[in-house]
């Protein structure tokens, strides 16, 4: 036995995410061709499928080559379960026959030549096709009952029912006695019997005969019962016990005299003559994956291609292992085929869809043993080289990878200190530096809406100049932005580079949506931030809004958004109050968060450390509340839009039916309106889509002001009860779940659901209850609520709770006790 590597001669990877199995995969002369050379057909579960015409890739035929060697890829309606090249029409021609489902299709394959040098162009012509009524797992094909010149299709459904037919037409149905679970299902040209590995692990054949004359299977009959017609109940022709289930069945053509039946079970590999006699049995120390058996040079034996999982193709002559050769995956499937440059290739695919045409055998090797030198060795010359690569590891280790700067920590930046006005267009620059090489580098650079950037996507170069606006008319719920930086570093097992990726977070300054104004001497929301340190003049923290120092006395700061809502703070000349008052409730949620992000910078600045805020006003719920009533009409008005459209359309292609069937109509007959009624629905469509388009810009903008009203909660939530960065993150991620609606899951479902987790879990009366809320069974999927009464009770709930001294933890949950009457809900297994 010898152990080598398999020689790869061609290879093709399919799709990104597609999944395989063993009948995904055949081979022949699809396209009939007349030179003998086989083709490769491959179907997937996402219904795309494939076929092949490999080449060698030492031709030298460049990136042409390499392009022709697909002949075909079709993406079909539904996933293929099975593929298969044989007689299915009554010619010489051989079809394609492509197992879905719910439907068997048969389809001739053609190559016209090109007269350019794009070569050959081929096509995917359907012959005929059958829709199935039950679903199915597996098929085979042979010619039944003696036919020639063509070929039968046998399917095999979920249920187990044996579907048989003939060309175009279905022949009849027969369901397997005892059916449970499908098994692999194989057809025996020489005896004329069915084959397959039933539920209770015993391999059972069937005679066509007997299957012709059994009783009708148009609903499935207990065995017990007496039988409604006239026909036989079906009956195996013989069977025998294998004990564990088979993952594959094969019926090698050998020769007119006998045929050998091939199982490839879990953990065994069975070989039974056609009668039903073992001829040898062989078992296996690993988990197979796939097999195929062909005819062997020694009379009398078999030859077997054998995948496991340990990447391994084993090649045995009935039991004994003649060769062993690694594979580059795990094969599910394995034919051997005849190129025009190579003959007896091994042609295999993995689940995740690496096709691989490969050869067994060894490349010659060159390599001699260089002579040892003996010389004596510099210490000398060894201190100076290790000092040299000291000195360049640590300057490696300085500059390790890729770090792109982001505009907010650029020194150079400028933001922050007053050279734009509100309005203006922010431009800024990016420096990305780097110690290794970079292959297909690219910068990304991504904003909330309604901000933008001039240019989002650049190839990097060491310095990167974009723009940043307001492109809309409100002001945004986050004013960071993301730089994402991906590039290809080469390896030495991997030229080509292994894709990285590198990203940071900048800020864009509040100046670019608001300019300063006059403050306003009364509003309607009031919001008051104490600190612990004296009052601050606000000129120091806010310069940018103070063009001229002697305008102001520091003790207010009005700031006027470029939507229309104006902010004033005004800080107390007494005491370490500051009070942030608007007509706009969600206007005041960056004014304040600047404020308090400002003020600990002021004093870290100054060395202060023990600086803290509070909050002690109550809670603005009302106000918040309103924000998400508002939200929430939008998306109940976008719902009936989306209804009512459908509605209108359904009569719009009703009308145009009629329309179309009258003017067809050799003698007309009157319109009697029709025309009216069709321009009538279709402005009711135009004007019903633009008033959808008009709430879908609507919701979006009541997005981004429910996002702002939600942080602004958070935070005062955060400083009402001093809460830690973490728990004051699981708070955020509780109120926002999502960053934006979506069709299928809006933030209304989304939030309550994981407020109501918190409530039955960390915030719950007692560990009891917690401990309960274990045992409760997953509830009913999220959809839209009918109204937002119960997200509002159980936010008012969480503050409760948290204004009573509930802390946030993820880890409460399972610290908590479980009581004895709750341990035989939640106990596994049971």
């Amino acid at each position: 036995m010898s152990l080598f590597k398999a020689r790869d001669w061609w290879s093709a990877t399919l799709g990104d995410g597609e999944e395989f199995d063993q009948g995904c995969l055949c081979v022949g002369d699809v396209d009939n061709s007349g030179a003998g050379h086989d083709k490769v057909v491959v179907g997937s579960y996402m219904g795309i499928l494939r076929i092949f015409s490999p080449h060698s890739s030492t031709t030298g035929a460049g990136a042409q080559s390499q392009a022709d060697q697909q002949l075909l890829e079709v993406q079909l309606q539904h996933p293929i379960i099975q593929v298969e090249v044989g007689k299915f029409v009554c010619s010489d021609q051989l079809h394609l026959a492509v197992l879905q489902p719910r439907k068997l299709s048969v389809y001739s394959v053609s190559g016209t030549a090109g007269n350019v040098e794009h070569g050959a162009q081929y096509q995917l012509k359907l012959v005929y096709e059958h829709n199935l009524q039950r679903t199915a797992c597996n098929m085979t094909s042979g010619p039944f009952g003696g036919a020639t010149g063509h070929h039968s299709v046998c399917i095999q459904s979920m249920d187990g029912m044996l579907m048989f037919f003939e060309q175009e037409s279905y022949s009849f149905g027969r369901f397997l006695p005892g059916f449970l679970l499908p098994g692999p299902l194989a057809y025996c040209p020489r005896t004329d019997n069915f084959l397959t590995v039933s539920s209770t692990r015993q391999l059972e054949s069937y005679r066509y005969e007997t299957l012709a004359v059994a009783t009708d299977a148009e609903s499935r009959q207990d065995a017990e019962l007496p039988l409604k017609t006239g026909g036989k109940r079906l009956t195996p022709d013989w069977t025998v016990v294998l004990g564990e289930a088979a993952l594959d069945l094969c019926i090698p053509s050998l020769s007119h005299a006998s045929s050998s039946i091939c199982v490839l079970g879990e953990r065994n590999l069975y070989c039974f003559r056609d009668n039903g006699q073992i001829r040898f049995m062989k078992k296996l120390e690993y988990n197979p994956s796939c097999f195929l058996p062909y005819a062997s040079v020694a009379e009398g034996t078999i030859n077997l291609l054998l995948g496991n999982h340990n990447n391994m193709m084993l090649v045995f002559q009935d039991t004994t292992l003649k060769w062993a050769a690694q594979l580059a995956s795990v094969p599910v499937a394995v034919r051997v085929a005849n190129f025009s440059e190579l003959k007896g290739v091994l042609v295999t695919l993995s689940s995740e869809g690496h096709l691989q045409c490969s050869y067994l055998g060894t490349d010659p090797s060159f390599f001699s043993t260089p002579k040892v030198d003996a010389r004596e060795v510099d210490y000398e010359q060894l201190d100076a080289e290790m000092k040299t690569l000291q000195r360049v590891i640590r300057e490696a280790t300085r500059s390790q990878g890729m770090t792109p700067q982001s505009p907010a920590q650029n020194p150079s930046s400028g933001w922050g200190r007053g050279c734009y006005r509100a309005g203006e267009v922010l431009r800024e620059s990016v420096k990305v530096k780097s110690s290794c090489v970079m292959q297909g580098s690219k910068l990304t650079i991504s904003v909330r809406p309604p901000l933008a950037v001039s240019q989002d996507q650049f190839t990097l170069e060491p310095m990167v100049a974009f723009s940043a606006f307001l492109n809309g008319h409100y002001p945004p719920a986050d004013l960071s932005g993301d730089i994402a930086v991906s590039y290809s570093s080469p390896t030495e097992l991997n030229p080509k580079g292994v894709p990285r990726v590198h990203q940071s977070r900048f800020d864009l300054p509040l100046a670019l949506v608001c300019m300063s104004s006059s403050p306003a001497k009364s509003a309607t929301h009031k919001i008051t931030v104490d600190t612990n340190k004296p009052p601050v003049n606000l000129t120091a923290v806010f310069p940018e809004f103070y063009e001229k120092a002697e305008e102001s006395d520091g003790n207010s700061l009005a700031v006027q958004f470029l939507s229309g809502a104006r902010v004033t703070v005004l800080a107390s000349k007494t005491s370490q109050r500051y009070r942030v008052q608007s007509e706009s409730f969600e206007d005041m949620w960056l004014v304040i968060k600047e404020l308090v992000q400002r003020f600990e910078h002021h004093f870290a600045q100054q060395g202060v450390k023990d600086l803290r805020h509070s909050f002690t006003g109550p809670l603005p719920l009302p106000e918040y509340f309103q924000t998400v009533d508002n939200h929430f009409q939008l998306r109940v008005s976008a719902h009936q839009y989306q209804d009512l459209l459908a509605e209108r359309a359904v009569q719009f292609r009703a009308i145009q039916r009629r329309l179309l069937t009258r003017f067809k109509d050799k003698t007309p007959a009157p319109l009697q309106n029709l025309d009216s009624l069709l321009d009538a629905t279709y402005h009711q469509l135009m004007a019903l889509a633009d008033a959808a388009e008009e709430n879908r810009l609507l919701l979006e903008q009541a997005f981004v002001r429910l996002r702002s009203s939600t942080h602004l909660l958070v935070l005062l939530l955060s400083l009402w009860q001093g809460l830690t960065p973490d728990q004051t993150n699981i708070l955020e991620a509780t109120l926002l779940p999502l960053l934006q609606d979506t069709p299928t899951l809006g933030w209304e479902e989304s939030c309550d659901a994981a407020v109501s987790h918190l409530l039955r879990s960390c915030l719950s009366r007692s560990p009891k209850d917690q401990a309960a809320s274990l045992a409760q069974s997953a509830g009913p999927a999220l959809g839209l609520p009918a109204d937002t009464g119960r997200l509002k009770k159980h936010i008012t709930l969480l503050c409760d709770r948290l204004g009573k001294g509930g802390r946030l933890s993820l880890a409460s949950e399972t610290n908590a006790p479980v009581p004895a009457q709750v341990q035989t809900l939640v106990r596994p297994g049971e």
